[in-house]
């Protein structure tokens, strides 16, 4: 067994998931929690709990984890921490702290008939609107992977239009907010290839992954649904709720 004394007792990442209960919630108690685990080079994510709990997933060599740990028994001066629990958990290779379950912008889904037939998904990223063409629509079944092909950005102002457009139309098929997930921040996880997000949308909502696997100009991608609660095997969302969420009306009737 290692000892403090044994260079790997400082090394060894170890992981931890707490949950700390009482006034925790309101009191800029996620906010210190990513100062605290960014000075001690922990890495994972924070979130406020439905229940009022805050939630922590930590990671990092074990003493930091544990100073992480009694930061949290305390916490700011503002709350009241009435218990934390903590659980050893698997080391899942984050990059980051940050707090999830909090928007990272907006996100909208436009069906556009053009030369051909798509839908374009768009995500807010530093104030832009990264955009992927998907010929078939987002799905709500973890099983389908559909296709997405990333092509250029659009401003935000072009999130609400509806119309005829370049001889086709355009309806807005579904918005929202979304949070960015994984474990490796944003926008470097969209570089990388492989970028995690939950929508939180009128017909698209929980756990998605965009997934490269072509780059180059009009890079490749897979839109995919994660396995979540909001997950709906056999399902297809684009044939049973193909109206604008804007307008009620659909690509057909904007076409005539």
């Amino acid at each position: 067994m290692a000892t403090m004394s044994d260079p790997s007792a400082t090394t060894a990442t170890a992981a931890i998931r707490a949950v700390v209960r009482g006034e925790v919630q309101g009191v800029s108690f996620r906010d210190a929690a990513v100062r605290r685990a960014r000075e001690l080079d922990v890495t994972g994510w924070v979130r406020n709990g439905e229940d009022g709990t805050v939630q922590l997933h930590a990671e990092g060599p074990q003493p930091a984890v544990d100073e992480l740990v009694a930061f949290l028994h305390e916490g700011p001066p503002h709350a009241r921490v009435a218990g934390v629990q903590i659980d050893q958990v698997t080391v899942e290779g984050h990059e980051q702290f940050a707090i999830r379950g909090t928007s990272a912008g907006v996100f909208v889904v436009q069906e556009h008939a053009a030369t051909a037939h798509h839908f374009d998904l768009r995500l807010e990223v530093d104030g832009i609107m990264r955009s992927w063409a998907v010929p078939k629509g987002p799905s709500l079944d973890p099983a389908v992977k559909r296709l997405a092909v990333e092509v250029g950005d659009h401003a935000k102002a072009h999130n609400t239009f509806e119309g005829p457009l370049d001889g086709g139309g355009v309806i807005v098929w579904d918005h929202g907010t979304y949070e960015q997930g994984g474990r490796v921040a944003w926008p470097q996880a969209l570089t990388r290839g492989h970028a995690v997000f939950v929508l939180h949308g009128e017909k698209l909502r929980g756990g998605f992954a965009l997934q490269r696997t072509r780059p180059g100009a009009k890079a490749q991608w897979l839109l995919i649904k994660r396995r979540d609660e909001d997950a709906r095997p056999g399902s297809d969302i684009v044939g049973e709720r193909p109206r604008s969420v804007l307008s009620d009306r659909t690509l057909d009737d904007i076409l005539g």
